[in-house]
């Protein structure tokens, strides 16, 4: 009998499988908490298991119970405990453990709540270790205890002098969160965000306090700077809706959407309708007809609308596709609409200062615009002739049918969040990625020689330099933010000082022309090892000195020591592992006090003796902590 009729034949009822709630859960990750990652991205699953957890403090902080949220994460163990109505002791449990169980379904008692299909919780007990719940109620107390999602321990009813309210206690499971950790910054991120969308709300992360009075304008003034901003923030009001709008210096547009306290990260219905009903009453307030493009350049705004049993396109909740605010309440375009043709008119009304600042700054998009358009055409026709993606581009099977992804953008794949580009320096790196990379979500394009310094340049140059024209055109951001095709920008260069100033180069570029990839969190740095020490049982890749002198201490007698000086000298093999698995990624972060100009200045304007001073301090400090290395104790 052939293979394949064998196959078929084998298909019976046992081929069949029923998966019970934690097993489908644990099989499929994916589909309940997005990617896995290991904590370098702020999307990856660990800060999703956090979020879940914290959505429901926040739905009863939203009901009117609870004003405090503690949160605890030590030695990989995370315990949050909210004041709120806590969980009906009867039901701890099931809560917690039972798939479609949960007081969201009832609206009287969670109106506009962030999670309405009762699985959160339930997909972080599935995947942790480790996982107790307890409930304080009424002077009585419940606890359960489950591993990976199986009851364990399950405590009687005892009387508590506790304060009504929930505590749950968790550990990832590192099996399927492999080498995770948490970078601060994301989690600061994550937690200002709450507390910016609940005014008054007070959270605590290892002693830490968060807590805003003045909700979204708190938002942008931590996001932007004084001195980069063209005009006051406009904040503005309403039931179910609040917005801040303000213009900076920088290229692009840079957007915070929030629905029912949750930042959707891929934006959705309400912030396509705000971007439509701010350039509709912007035109009308000035009477012209200004293109959408010059309106909206430059801009950084927030925006959160609260919203009745709100419809997300997964369960991560990164994007909104509810089209009406409730039901049979107005579309979500009417609502916005209204809400900014009314407030935000008055307001530039009331404030003709800001008005003015404002008809400034599109007409001056709109200059620059119109002086660009001859030179983008000839861009564009250049990028087509220099045949990018067959010299350039080695792309990702995923993106090969560009007219398909396309036409459907809207609908976010698991592939498009793991889609990857490597910039590289060379032939020979981008030849060691090119055969090394998964063809299925990594795209590698390699440049050639130096790319030019672009600090105080305008975005001219982008079209008139050749490597930065073929890298937008790459990229796909020629036209906005919104058009990126890799979820992930990765420079991957030498771990030399021409390495290093290709780095620097990159990220001048972006932070100068699209600081959003920067803003957003899409630029990361490529970690790849310095040193191999082996000998015939073991093989250990090492990133630093100190890294390299464990190893050779731990492999014993005199191991086999390599000093990978390029990416081009790790094979293809090797390489294969440190761009999957065992990736390690840097992200390229901005402090939310970071200037960007004047830390371009700084770094890669002319020379100063600042500059100076401070590069011979680090070398000493350098030089100092690898003679301390080299010294036995």
């Amino acid at each position: 009998m052939a293979e394949k009729e064998k196959d078929l034949f084998d298909y019976t009822e046992d081929s069949i499988k029923s998966l019970d709630w934690k097993e489908h859960i644990r099989l499929r990750p994916g589909m309940y908490i997005g990617k896995l990652g290991d904590g370098s991205s702020p999307d990856d699953g660990i800060y999703v298991l956090l979020k879940e957890v914290i959505d429901n403090c926040i739905d009863e902080h939203t009901m009117g119970y609870g004003k405090h949220v503690d949160v605890e994460i030590k030695d990989k163990t995370i315990t949050v405990r909210d004041y709120g109505r806590g969980i009906p002791l009867g039901k701890v449990v099931d809560v917690v453990s039972k798939i479609n169980t949960g007081a969201k379904y009832d609206s009287k008692a969670f109106q506009k709540s962030v999670g309405l299909n009762g699985v959160g919780t339930k997909a972080v007990n599935a995947l942790s270790n480790y996982f107790k719940v307890s409930s304080y109620r009424d002077g009585k107390e419940k606890t359960a205890e489950f591993e990976r999602g199986a009851l364990i321990k399950e405590y009687k009813e005892v009387k508590s002098t506790e304060q009504n309210g929930t505590m749950i206690t968790f550990t990832p499971d590192d099996t399927v969160f492999k080498k995770f950790h948490f970078v601060q910054e994301y989690l600061d991120n994550q937690f200002w965000n709450y507390c910016y969308l609940n005014a008054g709300l007070v959270m605590n992360l290892n002693g830490k306090r968060y807590v805003s009075k003045n909700g979204l304008l708190d938002l942008l003034q931590r996001k932007t700077n004084e001195d980069e901003i063209r005009y006051p923030i406009i904040h503005l009001r309403g039931d179910d809706i609040e917005v801040a709008i303000t213009h900076e210096n920088d290229y692009g547009e840079e957007y915070y959407s929030f629905v029912n306290g949750q930042f959707t990260t891929q934006g959705g219905t309400h912030l396509a309708a705000f971007r439509e009903a701010y350039v509709k009453t912007i035109r009308e307030f000035y009477k012209k007809d200004y293109d959408a493009a010059d309106i909206r350049g430059s801009i950084c705004a927030a925006v959160s609308v609260r919203v009745q049993e709100p419809v997300f396109e997964s369960q991560t909740k990164t994007k909104l596709g509810s089209l009406s605010v409730y039901e049979g309440g107005p579309s979500m375009r009417n609502f916005m609409g209204d809400f900014l043709g009314k407030e935000l008119d008055n307001y530039l009304h009331r404030n003709p200062e800001t008005a003015d600042a404002l008809k400034r700054r599109i007409e001056q998009s709109e200059r620059e615009r119109k002086d660009m358009a001859g030179i983008k055409k000839l861009a564009n026709e250049r990028a087509k002739k220099a045949n990018l993606h067959n010299k350039k581009l080695r792309d990702c099977k995923f993106h090969y049918n560009d007219e398909a992804t396309g036409k459907d953008k809207d609908k976010i794949s698991e592939k498009q969040k793991e889609s990857t580009i490597f910039i590289t320096e060379g032939d020979s790196a981008s030849g060691s990625i090119t055969k090394a990379r998964n063809v299925d979500t990594q795209a590698v394009f390699s440049l050639r020689g130096k790319p030019l310094n672009s600090f105080g340049l305008t975005k001219k140059v982008v079209y008139e330099n050749e490597e930065f024209n073929l890298l937008q055109h790459a990229l796909n951001i020629e036209e906005g933010y919104e058009g990126l095709r890799y979820n992930n920008i990765v420079i991957a260069t030498d771990a030399d000082v021409d390495g290093m100033h290709i780095r620097l180069l990159l990220m001048t570029f972006f932070l100068q022309f699209f600081p959003e990839l920067v803003k957003n969190g899409h630029v990361y740095i490529l970690e790849t090892p310095l040193f191999r020490v082996r000998n015939k049982q073991e093989t250990i890749y090492c990133y630093n000195e100190a890294e390299k002198q464990e190893a050779t201490r731990k492999l014993g007698g005199r191991p086999e020591t390599t000093r990978f000086k390029g990416l081009g000298e790790i094979s293809p093999d090797e390489f294969a592992r440190f761009i999957s698995d065992d990736m390690k990624l840097q992200p390229v972060m901005l402090l939310p006090e970071t200037h960007i100009q004047q830390m371009l200045e700084y770094y890669m304007g002319k020379n100063t003796p600042a500059r100076q001073d401070f590069i011979i301090e680090n070398l000493k400090v350098e030089l100092d902590l690898l003679e301390e290395e080299k010294t036995p104790a």
